[in-house]
């Protein structure tokens, strides 16, 4: 299983933006069709690093997914790449995954070449991360 040690930057004040994005990040999980323990067990501690109780995320998954508007780029990027560490949860790239993914970017405002790259690099590394250094420099790169 992935270990997230940067998860803590990424704690949201608010606590319905952080409801949000687990809604997000769970109606992501599905976009294949099915709910793989992995990205269960990932969207578990990803719940418990935003301070997310159990019982609150297991109402998520019967609740329908509400949009959540990231305000700072930061924390969109931060959300992008949490998604994409899901998306490689359980070892299986799906088209819909991918696909999905990038709408998501997307509509976030995000630079679709930074995302690519990002994705890109995921893929080719032996454990699906990227250091978070490396991630905030592709996406700043995108402003020169």
């Amino acid at each position: 299983m992935f270990t997230f040690t940067l998860v803590k930057l990424f704690i949201m004040e608010d606590y319905q933006e952080r409801i949000g994005l687990l809604q997000e990040m769970i109606a992501f999980a599905v976009v294949d069709g099915e709910l793989h323990d992995r990205e269960y067990d990932f969207i578990q501690i990803v719940a418990e690093e935003l301070e997310i109780d159990k019982e609150t995320l297991h109402k998520l998954f019967d609740k329908k997914h509400e949009k959540t508007v990231i305000k700072d780029e930061f924390n969109r990027i931060c959300q992008f790449y949490r998604l994409a560490l899901l998306m490689h949860a359980d070892g299986v790239l799906h088209e819909r995954e991918q696909v999905k993914i990038n709408e998501i970017g997307i509509n976030m405002g995000l630079n679709p070449y930074a995302m690519k790259r990002v994705l890109h690099l995921m893929k080719n590394s032996p454990n699906a991360m990227v250091d978070g250094d490396t991630l905030l420099s592709v996406f700043s790169e995108q402003h020169n």
